[in-house]
């Protein structure tokens, strides 16, 4: 009876074993798992690694000043980058920036970058725009012939002035410009700064004016610019102006006579007898009544602002007093003293020249 198998015993000898299916199939799931744990550590390790070094500090032992043209890429700036010895590998700051999303938000320009900066820092200034500025300085009283060659020798600068502005129509002062900046952007700002400076000023000068107009306004102001040099004394100067045209008295300036002869340049010498006597000279104030016929440079706002709201003032003349600055009298014989004390400095000056 031991030998003789029962049905049950055959089924069970021709079965194949429980659950090997099962196993294959959880093996094959957790070595996957495991696969992709180990890829997603690798990657948040690269992350990190990527992450570390976009912060650390730079290379560049000094401040560094690059360019970025305009259209430059995102490859051409990592590049470049490098080659300046700003970053240790561009292809690294390549790769922090794209996974950023910032590889358009790089602006072109001119960029001082510190010394020790990060990638993390540079990408930040490429970003905000805050590009080198370089000044240009014009002094007040240039003739626009002046200013444009001042522009002319400004080699941050690119392009060409076709035209030269009408005298005094331009406010010289120091602008912030980007390099490569056209000069006639530069002019245009000019023009603007003096039309703003007039909006801001012109509605609150003073009351009964001997002149109507914004352009009368900046003849005026041109004559006071040229007369002295000395800012303190600029309301006092437009005063004595003021009060000589309201009292219908010729404004009597040596420097709009000038301008009539060297279209604003250096005379170089003193004014001789026929040049003051000489009535033709459009621009001679001793000969012809009221205002010049076009300002005689461009004046500052300082000056401008002085002739819109001169000093409380009687004073009809000035003469030098012989510090750089002016004596002012109300009256012709206090102003003769006056130009009596100036002849005795000018005398003892060209003793102590000989």
């Amino acid at each position: 009876m031991s030998d003789v198998k029962t049905p049950q015993a055959k089924v069970n000898a021709n079965a194949k074993p429980k659950g090997g299916l099962g196993r294959i199939v959880l093996w094959l799931f957790v070595s996957l798992l495991v696969l992709a744990l180990l890829a997603a550590g690798a990657v948040y390790g690269g992350y990190r690694w990527l992450q570390a070094e976009f912060v650390s500090p730079g290379p560049a032992l000094e401040e560094t000043v690059i360019t970025l043209p305009r259209g430059t890429g995102l490859v051409r700036i990592s590049n470049e980058l490098e080659a300046a010895g700003l970053v240790r590998d561009g292809r690294v700051f390549r790769a922090a920036v794209t996974l950023d999303g910032g590889d358009r938000a790089l602006r072109a320009g001119e960029y001082a970058v510190p010394a020790g900066a990060s990638m993390a820092q540079i990408y930040e200034l490429l970003r905000s725009g805050r590009t080198v500025q370089h000044s240009v300085t014009f002094a007040e009283g240039l003739t626009s012939a002046m200013i444009v060659a001042v522009l002319q020798e400004a080699d941050v600068l690119t392009g060409e002035i076709t035209e030269i502005p009408a005298e005094g129509t331009i406010l010289p002062e120091t602008y912030l410009v980007d390099r490569g900046t056209s000069r006639q952007a530069v002019i245009d700002r000019m023009l603007a700064a003096q039309s703003e400076l007039l909006d801001e000023l012109w509605p609150h000068r003073a009351e009964n004016l001997p002149f109507e107009t914004r352009e009368e306004a900046i003849i005026l102001a041109s004559v006071v610019e040229k007369e002295t040099g000395v800012a303190s004394e600029r309301p006092e100067v437009a005063a004595v102006f003021v009060n000589r045209l309201r009292r219908g008295m010729r404004l009597e300036s040596d420097p709009t006579i000038i301008y009539g002869i060297t279209g604003g340049e250096p005379l170089g010498r003193g004014l001789r007898r026929s040049e003051l006597d000489n009535a033709n000279n459009a621009w001679n104030t001793y000969q012809n009544d009221g205002l010049p016929p076009t300002p005689i440079a461009n004046p500052g706002a300082e000056s401008i602002a002085a002739v819109l709201n001169p000093a409380e003032s009687r004073a009809l003349f000035f003469v030098a007093d012989g510090t750089g600055g002016h004596a002012f009298a109300a009256t012709y014989a206090e102003h003769q003293r006056n130009v009596a004390r100036w002849r005795q400095i000018e005398r003892a000056r060209q003793r102590a020249g000989d």
